[in-house]
């Protein structure tokens, strides 16, 4: 179990607060201010609370002091998201942090800049986590994205200072145990995207978790040429062939159903409006490439989930980027967000591209909790520790 900010007392306390602000900018401009929004709801009930909200967070992948990645330019939404001034050091440690700091009352909020402008930030130096611990009485991660990493900032300031998590942070983790940990049955998983590899562990994981492992994307096409299945020259890791039996045979001893395709769509080229047919699965042409689930394969989906409680959603089911090939992700995303508004279906989404398939479907705000952490959500649903959550407990 892990503490959250209701066990802490914070009026006139120093609060670090580790937020996840790696927002897409162009131009010095912030051009999806998701994350801060998202984060602005732990930071107001801290501040609100008398708390010296402190805000820890890095920006890109700098080489060292880089002015190009500078958090300044997350000052005016970060202050727009908690609807109070920000103050801003341009440092994270030494005397510009600690002056900010001293010039803050109760209440008020501060960013410091980019952690990562030290690379001792990524070697858990704890000269550095030191440093940063000073300058606080308290310790909340709310970087859920960045707990699969144990850097200075989010794993080793909770082994300094009084630690828990913040309230997005708890959301996700409540999100994810509810979906995989203590889950209602029967349970499935959509897991796409395009490659067997890049998933094995994660594969392997959910065959002893859940009822229906249902396979889309290129990854299905890797199972299908395992089965015997012409492929033409769709993405398929041939190699992997072996592989994916295993992972059939694992699912069989575990009395895990895996649900692929039972038909296809199929083109002469990956292009918008290419021309394209359905087929079945034994008459994929030699020249074609597998570019989408088709209509049957839809229906099966959607029954199956007719009769599930809970699930568990990483990767699209087909070439999502471009129409046609995005309708399986589309319709199977829309009737699990119906089924979800019904009260029928716990739905956690996850992961880059996840997060893009929904959207596009117009269901992103529809499913039970959809998460913008990619590596951190894959790493907890292949299992693993995160040594930022571990810190916590």
């Amino acid at each position: 179990m892990f503490r959250t900010i209701d066990s802490l007392d914070v009026k006139g306390k120093r609060v670090l607060v580790r937020s996840d602000l790696n927002v897409p900018a162009k131009d010095g401009k912030v051009t999806d201010a998701t994350r801060i929004t998202r984060s602005a709801a732990t930071l107001t009930e801290l501040a609100d609370r008398g708390a010296k909200v402190i805000v820890l967070t890095h920006f890109g992948r700098p080489k060292g002091r880089e002015e190009k990645y500078s958090q300044q330019l997350l000052v005016a939404p970060l202050a727009e998201a908690v609807k109070r001034p920000v103050a801003w050091a341009a440092d994270c440690i030494g005397p510009q942090a600690e002056a900010a700091i001293a010039a803050m009352k109760d209440g008020d909020v501060a960013l410091l800049e980019n952690v990562r402008f030290h690379p001792e930030e990524e070697k858990n130096d704890p000269a550095f986590a030191k440093a940063l611990a000073a300058l606080g009485d308290l310790y909340v991660n709310d970087a859920f994205s960045t707990a699969h990493r144990a850097h200075a900032s989010t794993e080793g300031l909770a082994k300094l200072l009084p630690a828990c998590a913040g309230r997005l942070m708890q959301a996700e983790l409540e999100a994810l145990g509810k979906a995989l940990e203590h889950p209602e049955h029967p349970v499935a998983a959509v897991v796409g995207g395009a490659k067997v590899s890049t998933k094995l562990e994660l594969l392997g994981n959910l065959v002893s978790r859940v009822d229906y492992l249902i396979i889309g994307g290129g990854m299905a096409n890797t199972f299908l040429f395992a089965m015997g299945k012409p492929v033409g020259t769709s993405l398929c890791e041939k190699e992997m062939a072996d592989t994916a039996r295993e992972i059939l045979d694992k699912a069989k001893a575990a009395k895990c159903h895996i649900v692929l395709p039972v038909d296809v769509v199929v083109a002469g080229e990956f292009a918008a409006g290419a021309a394209n047919t359905v087929v079945g699965l034994d008459a994929v042409p030699e020249d074609q490439m597998i570019l989408d689930a088709g209509p049957a394969s839809i229906e099966a989906i959607i029954d199956r989930l007719n009769g599930c409680k809970t699930l568990v959603w990483n990767g699209p089911l087909g070439a999502f980027e471009i129409e046609p090939f995005d309708a399986a992700t589309n319709a199977v995303a829309q009737a699990a967000a119906q089924r979800t508004a019904e009260g029928k279906l716990l739905t956690v989404a996850g992961g880059g591209d996840t997060v893009s398939a929904l959207a596009k479907a117009g269901v992103e705000g529809k499913f039970s909790y959809v998460s913008t952490a990619g590596g951190a959500f894959l790493e907890w649903l292949e299992g693993k520790i995160l040594p930022g959550v571990a810190a916590l407990g």
